[in-house]
This record gives structure tokens, sequence and C-alpha cells, in this order.
């Protein structure tokens, strides 16, 4: 709810400030006092056009300050909190300023916003109807939405059922479109990947296999040369038994050593520490004899292995050029090459699966976009007769509102119908869209016909109107304040009137003054008690303040609106 707006430079308003209420609010004041500012100034604040030529001449720009309760929790506040704004106990602060050279800034909850962003709050927070404003319900989404709520329950669980369809729906065809357009590529991944798997099934690697090979072959390669040399070493440590002389050895040379230092040993420590290591010495000595005649024995060229071992370490080679640098990478390649191929090769059953899916879901979409349909098509019946028994209360008896619905063939997130509200102000008139069909006065009067038909299905917070009263007077102004006065009951109402009739039913009447200094008019709001309601409506009928049949009218007026009012009289 607006607690409080405050409006300073614009047009003939140099400081002004509205307190605001529940209920019903007008907004009265001679002509050229700055009425209609007032809601200029509304527009402003919830992201209305800026117009430099509005700033009242002499100042540097136009200031519109607003304060509303906005709990927390809901879509406005946690719009609000997203963009970095502030909501100090429910109060949100909005602010617009436009300067005369045309700029325009806006704040948020004491954080700078785009105008945009006051423009998107606006829809959840107000509803503004003046003849130079944006018109919310000639939105065709907000004319769905309207009609939607007024249809009730029923059309909320058809819906809700729906939207359940219609979800999936968009998730199994997202996956099934890139499932098919990924087709091509599935198969050349396929096709690589098997045949990689193929050919390292056919080469039955090993794991570590290409070490071992390596090592094999290098010894197959140079076996002469490893023989030779064990030989030799072998002939240098115990001779050779076959020579036909005997040759000094390192075990033989080692033993006589050994003997020498053995025969004395016993005489000096030091030197039986030394033959301790002489016999460490021949104990190591022999064992490698014995190792090296094992090795020279067992190594043999044998050139038709060598070759063998050749072809397969090339052969492995090849494999791990193209799948891993070691045996053991390329075998973890083909293991999950395998693992990818499975997933791959189920992809079809998944296309299949998904089609299915995607044709059941189709049904039970169109069966619950038909009873939308339905549902809809009766609600619109019922709304148009209502909307239209309004508009012959405020004098537009020959009005005629309806509903179309235009029922096409692509499924969008409220089903196939696209609803347009259409009037008809004279019988041979035929039906046009609502901004087509009527004049500004007349349309603000559909609109308040429509809002009060649609009031608690289409909850905004708050309805603003300027000229609903245009053109009408009598008993259809009464019928006009008494079709607020029910509005007001439900939601926030602030209507700018010059008819006395309509004024009477309100809960607050802000009166807009003027003081003439010179050549510049400053313009000031005041609340009016109930007397001071009495000699304003006085004046708005008969033209003066102190008129005695003036005054008992406007008794009058108030006392036959008591009953209406949602709050108690001020």
């Amino acid at each position: 709810m607006l607690e409080e707006v405050r409006i300073q430079g614009l047009g003939v308003i140099d400081d002004a400030v509205l307190e605001l209420s529940p209920g019903l609010t007008v907004v009265t004041g001679e002509t050229g006092a700055g009425k209609t500012m007032v809601v200029t100034g509304l527009g402003l604040l919830f992201g209305g056009r800026a117009d430099p030529q509005r700033v009242r001449p002499g100042a540097d720009r136009a200031v519109v300050e607003g304060r509303l309760t906005v709990p927390r929790g809901g879509r406005v506040a946690d719009r609000v909190l997203e963009a970095g704004g502030d909501i100090d106990d429910d109060v949100l602060i909005l602010t617009r300023a436009v300067s005369a050279e045309g700029r325009s800034r806006a704040t948020m909850g004491g954080r700078s916003a785009p105008v945009s962003l006051l423009a998107y709050l606006a829809d959840d927070l107000v509803a503004v109807h003046g003849q130079s404003d944006q018109q919310r319900l000639l939105r065709a989404d907000r004319q769905r939405s309207s009609l939607d709520r007024f249809a009730g329950e029923e059309l909320a669980r058809e819906m809700k059922r729906y939207s359940s369809a219609y979800r999936r729906h968009r998730e199994v065809s997202a996956e099934l479109a890139e499932l098919v357009e990924r087709a091509r590529e599935r198969t050349q991944e396929a096709d690589m990947l098997r045949f990689g798997v193929e050919e390292i099934a056919a080469a039955e690697p090993l794991p570590g296999e290409d070490a071992e090979l390596l090592a094999e072959e290098t010894r197959l390669a140079h076996a002469d040369g490893l023989r030779v040399a064990s030989t030799t070493a072998h002939e240098a440590l115990t001779g050779d038994p076959a020579a036909a002389e005997v040759q000094a050895d390192v075990v033989g040379l080692l033993s006589a050593a050994r003997q020498a230092v053995g025969a004395v040993r016993e005489h000096d420590e030091d030197l039986a520490a030394i033959g301790d290591r002489l016999d460490e010495a021949s104990y190591i000595l022999t064992d490698a004899a014995t190792e090296l005649a094992s090795y020279s024995e067992s190594v043999d060229a044998d050139p038709a292995r060598l070759a063998a071992v050749q072809e397969r370490r090339a052969l492995l080679t090849q494999l791990s050029r193209k799948y891993g640098e070691t045996t053991d990478e390329v075998l973890a390649w083909a293991e999950n090459a395998t693992k990818r191929l499975a997933d791959l090769e189920g992809d079809d059953e998944q296309i299949d699966a998904l089609r299915a899916e995607a044709e059941e879901l189709y049904a039970r979409m169109d069966e619950a976009a038909t009873e939308l349909t339905r549902i809809r098509s009766a609600a619109a019946e019922r709304f148009g007769a209502a909307v239209t028994e309004e508009l012959t209360a405020l004098a537009m008896p020959h009005a005629r509102v309806s509903v179309r619905i235009t029922t096409g063939e692509e499924f969008g997130q409220h089903g196939r119908d696209e609803v347009e509200l259409l009037l008809a102000p004279h019988p041979s008139s035929p039906p046009l869209a609502l901004h087509k069909g009527a004049s500004g006065g007349e349309l603000s009067r559909v609109m308040l016909a429509i809002e009060v038909v649609f009031a608690g299905a289409d909850p905004v917070p708050t309805f603003v109107f300027d000229e609903v009263d245009a053109g009408v007077g009598g008993k259809a102004a009464v019928e006009i304040g008494r079709r607020l006065a029910r509005l007001a009951r439900r939601a926030q109402v602030i209507v700018v009137t010059h008819l006395p009739q309509v004024a009477a039913f309100a809960d607050a009447h802000l009166v807009v003054e003027k003081s003439t200094e010179g050549l510049v008019i400053e313009s000031g709001v005041v609340r009016l008690d109930r007397g001071g309601r009495v000699r304003e409506l006085s004046r708005m009928l008969a033209g003066l303040e102190d008129s005695e049949l003036g005054r008992a009218h406007a008794e009058e007026l108030l006392g036959n609106a008591d009953p209406e009012r949602a709050y108690p009289a001020a």
C-alpha cells in the first residue's frame, strides 16, 4: 500500500505531500490547481515516461518520492532485495527524479535502479487508469491472467495439470532434439571407439608388457657381448680349468692372502680384522664367480626370438601412438572406450523411450488445453455479462464488453488460447480492442467496470483513476462513486475527480490548494476533516463554500455514501 507520496517541482506543484490511507482516497481541487499532476507523479514513480516539459518553470528538476508498505517474502520484496535495495520494517522507499534537461534517475530502497525495474514492480503494486497512462489491462498477458483468476479454482486445477505436462514435454523435447541432432556425431564417435577397442583386443597387450619386451630385446641384441663379458669375468675370478698352464686368478690370489694372514692373525687384532674382511671378500667373489658361470651358460643368441620380440614391440608402439604412451595406458583407454560405447549404443533406446514419453505428454497437454479453453470460454461469458451490467450503471447503457478467445495450434505456457477484451460502445459498432473502442473518459469507466468485476481475482493492491467520471453526472456519477467504494473494500483506491457525487464516497479526502504569489502558482495538498469535506463538496456543487443549499446537499451526499465506505468517514 502507498502510505505517502511527496511531489516537488512537477507542473504547478512546488512541494506537496499526499498522506494516503487504506480504502478510497479522492483528490479534488479547483481547475489548474494540479490535481492531474498527482496522477502524473504516480505514473513517474512507477516507471512512466519522463517528460522534461513537466518540470516546474524555474526548477532544476522534478522529484517524486513514495513510501510503500511491502511485506517481506512477497514477489516485490524479493525483487528489491535481489537488486540490492533495502526494505526497513516492511517499508520501501521509491524515488524518481527528472531534470529540466530530460535526464531521469530512479532509486529503490536507497539503491540506484533502472527505470525499467520500477515499471516491472508496478505490475504487482499499482494499476494507473488515466487518459495518458499505460493501461495495465490493455496488455494481452494481463487480460489472460485476469480472466484465469476470474475463472476460479476449476481453471487453477486444470492449469496445474497442464503446466506439469507442458514443462515435462519441453524438457523431453529438448533432450530428444539434442540426441537426434547429435546422431551423426555419436555414430562417428562410436565407429572410432569400436575400431580402437577391436584393434587393442586383437593385439592382446598385457600390463607392463612393453617394458618387459624392451628388456628382452636389449638382452638378445647384445647376447654375444654379454656372454664374452661374463666368461672373461668368471675366468678372471677363478681361472680357466681347461688351460694347460696354471694362471693366476682373483679367487686363488685372495686365498693365498687369506692363508698368509691367517697364520699370524692371533698375534695382532688389527691384522685379524683385515683377515675377516678378506674372508668376506672371498665368499662374495666365489658367489659372483658361480653366478657368472650360470649366466654365461644362459645367454643364448636367438635371432628368431629377437625378431619376434622386435615385431611385438613394433605392434605395441603403434598402439601407444594412438591410445597411450604405455601399454597400461592403452589398456585403460580400451576400458573407458568400452564404457562409452555402451552409453552411445544405448542412445537409440533412449530416443525411442523419449519419443514415446513425448507422445504421451502431448496427448495430456492436448486434453488439458482443450479443457482450459472450455473453462475460459464459460468464464468469458460470465465476465462479459457482468462488465456490461456495470457499464449500464456507469452511463454507458449501450456498451457491450466481450472476451475473444482465439485458440491456436501451438502450445504455450498457459495453453493454446489468446485472450482479448473487446468493447462495442454502441449496438451498431463492431467489437474492438479496448483502446480502440472507447474515448479517454469512456475507457476509464470501462476500466473501472472491469476492475470491479475482476476485484479479488486480479489482486493489485493500489488502483489510481483519473478522469473516470469525465462526461457524466447525476445518477451515473453516484454509481461511479459507489463502485469505487466497493473496489476500495479489497484494495487501496486513489481517484482524481471533479464530481462531488464521487468524492462523497471517499474514506479520505485530499484537496489540492493553490495560492498566487506574483506570477507563481504553488500548490499544496490538505487532508480534510468532516467539516472541510462539507465545504469542499459545497464548492464543487455550487461553486460557493458557504452556500447553505450547497452545504445541505453536501451533507446529504455524505450521509447517503456513509454505508458504502470501507472505513469510517473522516
